[in-house]
């Protein structure tokens, strides 16, 4: 009899520690499941502050009517200004974001420099795509040399030169694939006669770089003076294959 329970008393401490297992078990999921909950609340925050930010920016900015920079067009050239600084590729006092939007008619002010310390437009300028990129609209892109095609994506600015263009500023494409060529292709911002209203008025439409982006000549010094040494341009159209690509448009 002493075997039969002590046997039984075995069978019961085993049973029973099994029976136990699960709730440590689950206390233990449980507990994993909430701190993924706590992390996905605190990004889930984080997206929504800067996203706040980023619409509180944009609407102090002192815009001129009728002239106002896409605000969707404003939010990626911002992403990407944060990103590069996170890069160390800008300075962290870099304040000034120049942005081009190709998806307009080359006959409007389609070119912004903006002060985001001060929140004001700098310049809001015509500015010219290439030949082989479109006509009135810009529909086609190129990274490839003597294509005579513009190029996609974000730019840091650099030093400057007098050329057969007259004065201009060299650019460096940050976009591996889009326009990393920029500066072997000798894609640079410089002046033109063909970026005015006159010349749009006699042509229905202002006329067209090999690539690079022209602007008036009258605004040439001022905006490239303002914005050369180390700040970004950012050349937007809305071509998907670039925007699910570019790495500096991950948020």
């Amino acid at each position: 009899m002493k075997r039969f329970y002590s046997l039984l008393t075995i069978v019961y401490m085993v049973t029973t520690s099994f029976y136990l297992s699960p709730k440590k078990t689950i206390v233990k999921n449980d507990i994993s499941t909430k701190k993924i909950e706590r992390l996905a609340d605190t990004k889930s925050e984080k997206t929504t502050n800067s996203a706040s930010s980023s619409e509180e920016l944009y609407k102090s900015i002192a815009f001129e009517p009728g002239h106002e920079l896409n605000d969707d067009v404003f939010f990626k050239a911002l992403t990407g200004f944060e990103n590069l600084k996170k890069a160390g590729l800008l300075d962290q006092d870099s304040h000034l974001l120049t942005v081009c939007d190709f998806s307009m008619s080359s006959n409007t002010k389609r070119l912004w420099v903006i002060d985001m310390n001060e929140r004001k437009v700098l310049f809001n300028s015509l500015v010219a795509h290439g030949k082989n990129t479109g006509e009135e609209f810009a529909t086609n892109f190129s990274n490839t040399e003597s294509s005579l095609q513009s190029s996609l994506g974000f730019y840091i600015t650099d030093a400057t030169y007098d050329g057969e263009n007259g004065y201009s500023l060299r650019l460096l494409g940050m976009d591996k694939g889009f326009n990393d060529a920029a500066y072997r292709r000798a894609i640079v911002m410089h002046g033109a006669d063909y970026v005015s209203e006159d010349f749009a008025a006699m042509h229905k439409r202002i006329g067209r770089s090999w690539g690079c982006p022209a602007v008036p000549r009258d605004l040439t010094q001022p905006i490239i003076n303002t914005i050369k040494g180390r700040n970004l341009l950012f050349i937007y159209y809305p071509d998907q294959n670039y925007l699910s690509k570019s790495e500096w448009l991950k948020s």
